[in-house]
């Protein structure tokens, strides 16, 4: 992330020279307080404070007496003598040599230095606010030789005094001493030794090299950047040293001067353990002591930043020399450092600066005393500290508390995604959610955020029967460091709580049902009810005959005795137990939780119950007039005769595999046959003909059982003539094929039949095992078909209608066509087109009605309808004639139909379910 550009304190060195035709500085104001410095060993030293500066741009310029300022770049910067760096807690810091450009030098004593400080808001420095801060500074006495190795350059002052003539310091030739040293400035050589070979050269040449030489009253200095071309470098004890060899050279006439400017400083030396940097330097440079026996350390002293530091162990910090390295030990994390926070690679961290120097004074016999001064900032290796994510959450509370953690102070909490929701801090708040910075006592600080249960964005999952577990993603964005790193950091936090009340059930009987009374508390939202592996929902519950209520707190299922999904666990001629059960799931992943089950038992003396294992149980009923004897009768195989009878009831079981049963497809369905009869008595007279005293008792047994899907017991009872449902379920039907007393048996001369169809198009038909659902905003097709007619004749409907079932006489009923017309002038019932295709030989032979469900409270019906031919409509002599529709009755209202040409056909049932329109589109 690019750093904003007000938040930096942009710094450029400006130096003073003799220009003509230059302007000067404006007038300037007082020091303030943000500007500290001081007198470091042999420099000037400055430092601006941060928070002054902060989001203000600033420029320094060093001013001699003319006034005049010129921009120094990084090259000019190491060759002057100026250091402008940061330090480790980003005030800007600025050090200057006292033998740095345009100082003004008193004898080498005193040393003065004018800094201006230009502070705007506006990065090209328009109207600022000028400091001017003047600097004095006394260093004596100097050593013979002086060494500073400072981060961009190394530095070498050497004493060059000639030896007194007179003890009189007053005669007047001394005075001109200072011109003849600026006339000797023009003559004086710098000789380079490298592994290359020698190089001589005069001082403005050696300039042109990146160096450095001056002299002043008592001093000849050389100053060097590191990495010059001269430059070498070699291992002293293990520490790399970047080292010039120079001779400094002055000749004029009869005078022969030669000074060893030799430098040589550490650029490495720094090791790392888990707690500690270790900072070694060589105690002997040979480089520097050519004659290493008369070497003697004298002094050694550490500091940090420009603060000496007298008792290094009362800080924790370790001085220490043996006969090889000064080696300073600092405890990372010590308060003269300071931490900060930076990303690598994706990963969040820390690294430790701290701000060293090192002061070794020792004698020889070439140098008499040298003073070596090692000025190091150093930076530990990228630290990984990955952030905890603490779950502090109070269950009674209902709300997420989470910490993130620890961070340093310059780490920024920017936003947070919550779940697929990134939100700012400011979204956060209006969203209710609450995010809080919180400090800890050792200046770090953590990001708290609480987020309630109930939250959209928090995901729930019900873990046990009476727990649930809330989810709640994150994904915390966060600014790292002076340099706004992003980071991003991921946590799942989780709790379970005790807060899940499981609905309950209730069951209870009657005489012909089932009944489960389920409380309704989240159903729907956290649980759904289950019938074998179909959701209990209005659909499910038509299709299968049930009848599923509700109230505001409960919802309320009765299952009728045969119905789908009951389980029969015991069958007998006197009684039926059975069972029904209701699994209750998760709704978000279909894992039982419980299971309501109800328990009944029923007298019933009529039914067919076909068992998964292909077990068949069947009470029959004697319906015959004159009544039978019901223990004689038998299933094809007559020797599978009835477990128990009574004078009016027999009760058979047997396997689908023996009694003669036969086996067909039908459908998608096995079909397995077999049927109860009676054998008549009979008295043979003498001859023919044969007198019976018993009538004929038939009844066919039938069981489907779908061929693709596991097999449930169900059963069905008598006069049930359809499936009701096209599921998984085995289920039984029964035909009576005798004189049973009350049931009309419809006369069906014409071959016609009727069918229910999917669309408009006609082309998909349920199955005579398939049931029929619709929703009553839909419309029903219906088509009939003459079978096996003549492709001369035509069919016309006379009537049909509408009812609840499918008796011919049922009621109520609904009129849909009258005498061959529809009965509604709205629209609610027409006939459709037919047109030839492979299907449709004869369209002549079809007639096709859609019809809209009257809006009434149906949820099972069936249609029925009485056809005609063409060839036996008669009209009193006119011969035959067509039904027509017109705005008059029909022209055929007086014909006469002849009784063979008539047909009926009944279709259903049709399950209506009702809802709104626009909930199912």
């Amino acid at each position: 992330m690019e750093v904003i550009k007000k938040q930096l304190c942009r710094i450029l060195l400006v130096f003073s020279l003799l220009q003509s035709g230059t302007g000067r500085t404006r007038q300037a104001l007082a020091s303030p307080g943000f500007i500290q410095t001081a007198c470091f060993s042999n420099m000037f030293w400055m430092k601006l404070d941060e928070s002054f500066l902060k989001n203000k741009f600033c420029r320094i310029e060093i001013i001699n007496p003319s006034g005049i300022p010129v921009l120094v770049d990084k090259e000019l910067g190491p060759r002057c003598g100026y250091v402008l760096s940061k330090d480790v807690w980003g005030n800007t810091v600025l050090r200057a040599s006292l033998l740095g450009c345009h100082v003004t030098n008193e004898r080498d004593e005193i040393f003065s230095l004018t800094i201006n400080v230009k502070v705007s808001t506006f990065e090209d420095m328009r109207a600022p606010e000028v400091y001017s801060y003047p600097m004095r500074c006394a260093y004596y006495p100097w050593a013979p030789r002086e060494i500073v190795c400072e981060e961009n350059y190394m530095e070498v002052s050497v004493k060059t005094d000639i030896p007194v003539i007179s003890d009189d310091e007053t005669a007047p030739w001394m005075s001109a001493l200072p011109e003849t040293q600026k006339v000797a400035y023009q003559v004086w050589q710098l000789v380079f030794h490298s592994p290359s070979g020698r190089k001589t050269t005069v001082v403005s040449d050696a300039g042109k090299l990146g160096y450095s030489f001056n002299n002043t009253l008592s001093r000849v200095f050389l100053r060097s950047p590191y990495g010059t071309n001269e430059s070498e470098y070699s291992l002293v004890n293990g520490v790399t040293m970047s080292t010039v060899s120079s001779t400094s050279m002055y000749k004029q006439r009869w005078l022969l001067l030669l000074i060893d400017t030799t430098v040589s400083c550490p650029v490495d030396g720094t090791s790392f353990t888990d707690a500690d940097i270790i900072w070694m330097v060589p105690t002997m440079i040979p480089r520097l002591v050519l004659q290493q026996p008369t070497f003697t350390s004298l002094n050694i002293s550490m500091g940090v930043g420009e603060k000496r530091i007298e008792d290094p162990e009362k800080l924790n910090y370790t001085l220490e020399r043996n006969l090889t390295h000064i080696v300073i030990t600092i405890p990372i994390g010590a308060d003269d450092g300071r931490f900060e926070s930076t990303v690598s690679n994706g990963v969040h961290g820390i690294t430790y600066s701290i701000n060293v120097f090192l002061e070794h004074t020792w004698s020889d016999t070439d140098w008499k005393l040298t003073k070596y001064t090692v000025i190091k900032p150093i930076t530990t290796p990228f630290m990984p500290r990955i952030p905890t994510v603490v779950n502090d959450t109070d269950p009674q509370t209902r709300l997420f508390n989470v910490t993130l953690g620890v961070f340093l102070p310059d780490v920024t909490l920017v936003a947070v995604t919550i779940g697929d929701m990134p939100v700012s801090l400011k979204e956060a708040e209006q969203k209710g959610y609450k995010i809080t910075d919180t400090p800890t006592s050792s200046g770090k600080k953590n990001f708290r955020l609480e987020v309630p249960f109930d939250d959209p964005n928090v995901l729930r999952e019900y873990v046990n029967k009476n727990e649930t577990k809330y989810y709640l993603r994150l994904n915390y964005t966060l600014n790292v460091g002076p340099k706004g790193k992003v980071y991003h950091h991921p946590a799942d936090i989780e709790c379970i709580v005790a807060d899940v009340v499981l609905p309950e059930a209730i069951g209870y009987c009657d005489k012909k049902s089932m009944y489960l009374a389920i409380s309704m508390k989240d159903m729907g939202q956290l649980w759904r009810l289950y019938v074998g592996n179909k959701p209990l929902d209005p659909g499910t519950a038509l299709a299968n005959g049930y009848l599923l209520t509700a109230n505001a707190t409960h919802q309320v299922l009765q299952v009728p005795l045969f119905a789908v999904g009951i389980i029969y666990e015991e069958v007998s001629l006197e009684r039926i137990q059975a069972r029904f059960d209701l699994a209750l799931k998760k709704a978000r992943t279909m894992e039982t939780l419980e299971t309501f089950s109800v328990r009944c038992h029923f007298l019933s003396h009529e039914f067919v119950v076909c068992y998964p294992n292909g077990t068949v149980s069947v009470s029959a009923v004697m319906k015959t007039l004159p009544v039978i004897d019901m223990g004689k009768t038998r299933l094809k195989d007559q020797a599978c005769q009835p477990r128990e009878f009574t004078k009016e009831q027999a009760f058979f079981q047997f396997h689908v595999s023996a009694c003669g049963t036969s086996l067909r497809f039908e459908g998608e369905h096995l079909v397995y046959e077999n049927e109860i009869s009676f054998e008549k008595e009979s008295l043979p007279v003498q001859g023919p003909p044969v007198i019976t005293r018993d009538p004929e008792y038939r009844l066919t047994i039938l069981c489907y059982y779908p061929i693709k899907e596991t097999l449930i017991q169900s059963a069905m009872f008598y006069g049930f003539s359809s499936p009701p449902t096209a599921s998984t379920y085995g289920y039984g039907k029964m035909i009576i094929r005798s004189n049973v007393a009350g049931l009309r048996r419809a006369r069906q001369t014409l071959n016609i039949i009727s069918n229910m169809f999917k669309d408009k198009s006609f082309a998909a038909a349920y199955g005579t095992h398939s049931v029929a659902v619709t929703y009553s905003w839909r419309p029903v097709f219906l088509e009939v078909e003459l079978k096996d007619g003549s492709p001369d004749v035509e069919l016309y409907l006379d009537n049909c209608w509408m009812t609840e079932t499918e008796g011919f006489s049922s009621l109520p009923r609904w009129n849909l066509i009258t005498d061959g017309c529809e009965n509604s002038s709205d629209g609610t019932v027409t006939f459709y087109p037919v047109i030839k295709n492979d299907r449709v030989k004869y369209p002549n032979h079809f007639k096709r009605l859609v019809i809209q469900m009257p809006t009434l409270p149906l949820r099972k019906v069936y249609l029925h309808c009485t056809a005609t031919v063409s060839t036996c409509l008669r009209v009193p002599g006119n011969g035959f004639r067509h039904k027509q529709c017109t705005s008059e009755r029909p022209l055929d209202q007086h014909s006469v139909v002849h009784p063979a040409c008539q047909g009926y056909a009944v279709t259903g049932p049709i399950f209506v379910l009702h809802s709104a329109k626009s909930e199912q589109q």
